[in-house]
């Protein structure tokens, strides 16, 4: 159980951790080390982390409602399709040894942060409707094994997916991002609790900064628009770099 200096920590990370995610993504970059820094095994810390994932979300959708962006019939189709890869995701994530996790949670990240910094081209058709091909089903697909094996930079693969597939803007991709993550992380939760690799301590700790960030970072992606999400981008792509190259 962490002293006071240890929950304020949390607090703040998770806060800091969920106001990226919202607006970006790579916030479990910062609150996975910190965990595992707390004492927690990499697997007892990946799943902990899906705590403050979920209620992170909860309070995001939610906040997206108030600000009225919410589209429920697309968000449930595109969760529905994350699911059987969510399952398999945290299936393996519970099986796979510590130390080959962390390897692999190295390897993703570099290659995150490559793929972030090649060009992309501006669309000038943006959707607010969308029709399932696909493309789109493999997608979802990926993204929910990948987020329930390691959750870091999923909000990335998700941006790309709907921004490049769907041509949706910026709002409304983070508006989907927000709830296809919360319901993918449902059932990883469920296979972390029956393979008892959750500290609810920590998690409900951490979930409490997650809350509060992700409640401002989705009003905030909604009154700022577009330039402040790249902005967010941005810096916390600029993080996950520092990190890597061990600077702190």
């Amino acid at each position: 159980m962490p002293d006071l200096s240890g929950i304020l920590i949390l607090f703040g990370v998770g806060a800091v951790a969920a106001f990226i995610n919202v607006n970006a993504g790579g916030g479990s970059s910062l609150t996975l080390p910190v965990l595992i820094f707390l004492g927690l095994n990499p697997t007892v810390a990946n799943g902990t982390n899906r705590v403050a994932i979920l209620f992170q979300n909860v309070s995001a959708v939610y906040s997206f409602k108030r600000e009225k962006y919410y589209d429920l019939k697309n968000s449930l189709i595109l969760s529905a399709l994350t699911l059987p890869g969510a399952i398999a995701g945290s299936i393996l994530a519970v099986k796979i040894g510590d130390e080959l996790f962390q390897k692999v949670l190295a390897v993703v990240m570099i290659f995150i942060i490559i793929t972030m910094l090649i060009p992309k081209k501006k669309f000038e058709r943006v959707n607010t409707d969308f029709v399932v091909d696909w493309k789109i089903v493999i997608s979802m697909l990926a993204v929910g094994f990948y987020g329930a094996f390691i959750q870091v930079g999923v909000g990335f693969l998700l941006m790309a997916s709907f921004q490049y597939l769907m041509k949706l803007d910026l709002i409304r991709v983070n508006m989907h991002k927000v709830f296809v993550v919360l319901i993918f992380t449902i059932p990883a939760i469920f296979i972390f609790v029956l393979t008892n690799n959750i500290n609810w301590y920590y998690g409900l700790t951490l979930a409490a900064g997650n809350v509060f960030g992700g409640w401002w970072g989705a009003k905030l992606s909604v009154k700022k628009g577009e330039s402040f999400i790249k902005f967010v981008l941005i810096i916390a792509i600029f993080i996950m770099a520092i990190k890597l190259l061990n600077v702190f």
